[in-house]
């Protein structure tokens, strides 16, 4: 049960991030992309560390400072750097290209990184359901006009992907030792800081109107905060890889959104994708079930 909540979670969170795109599309005119995603990780850092003093759950004593210092570098860094590189990856090689790049990449370069840093081979059945799940990223995004390839745009996705892969790598083995809430929090906030910069190069000003309270609410509330504490929660039972590959569901999310609330509309090789990414969604949340019986019978067979 526990390996299928934990699951589910993942995916719930991932259904939160599909939302962004939405959001940001009604984003007043003057907010650039990269101001969006800093607003993002400073309200997300922000609730999060409001959360965290609220329930007074916080005890630094209790971490080992030096492997907690670098580790929580190291995922802020992995966060504060995928925005501007998922981002820039868009507005230079379109959304079609720097989504299915960035988004398609991640779960394998997450499997490469677990097998070489934690010897953890992926099994056949994550094979079997990433393959899909990219396979219908990919249809879902031939839907989009902009196919222009540029050899920048798709580094910058690669990049995005890597760093979303090496966020979710380390911060896996962080919450399976100290509190997903404090986690977050911390790793958000740095990311933050990491971004302020950002504050002072772009218009800001598009903050301080009611359609931009209301965006930077939903995307740093609702699709960071929240979403990022679900993803901590469920990854203390599932490997990265499989989360990363769950999270394909944010693609899919966003395309149901855009035709449910933009009017956008899908073709027959779209819906095939949809068809897809459930599937391949759907292989894992299963295994996940599996693997949680057999664990269960294997415990009760040494008593």
């Amino acid at each position: 049960m526990q390996g299928k909540l934990s699951a589910f979670l993942i995916l719930f969170a991932a259904v939160l991030w599909g939302t962004t795109g939405t959001a940001q599309a009604f984003a007043p005119e003057n907010a650039h992309p990269i101001a969006i995603g800093t607003i993002r990780l400073a309200v997300g850092g922000l609730f999060l560390l409001s959360l965290v003093l609220l329930f007074g759950k916080f005890e630094l004593k209790n971490w080992p400072i030096k492997a907690t210092v670098l580790a929580a570098l190291s995922m802020a860094l992995s966060m504060a750097l995928y925005q501007p590189l998922f981002f820039t990856a868009v507005t230079v090689t379109g959304v079609a290209i720097g989504t299915v790049v960035a988004i398609g990449s991640a779960p394998i370069l997450s499997g490469l990184l677990e097998w070489i840093f934690f010897k953890a081979r992926p099994s056949k059945i994550w094979w079997v359901s990433t393959f899909l799940s990219i396979s219908g990223c990919i249809l879902l995004f031939t839907n989009r006009e902009s196919t222009y390839v540029d050899p920048v745009g798709v580094v910058m996705a690669l990049g995005a992907g890597l760093t979303f892969a090496s966020y979710t790598l380390a911060s896996r083995d962080m919450v399976q030792k100290f509190s997903s809430l404090n986690v977050v929090a911390i790793i958000f906030t740095i990311s933050a800081i990491f971004l302020a910069p950002f504050l002072f190069i772009f218009d800001m000003s598009w903050v301080a109107s009611l359609q931009g309270i209301g965006v930077s609410i939903q995307l740093g509330v609702v699709a960071t905060g929240i979403a990022y504490f679900l993803f901590a929660k469920g990854l203390a039972n599932v490997s990265s890889s499989t989360a990363v590959t769950l999270a394909l569901a944010e693609p899919l999310t966003a395309a149901l959104l855009g035709v449910f609330l933009l009017g956008e509309s899908l073709n027959t090789t779209a819906w095939l994708g949809i068809f897809l990414l459930i599937m391949g969604i759907a292989i894992l949340i299963g295994s996940s079930r599996a693997a949680n019986r057999k664990n269960k019978t294997a415990v009760r067979a040494t008593l």
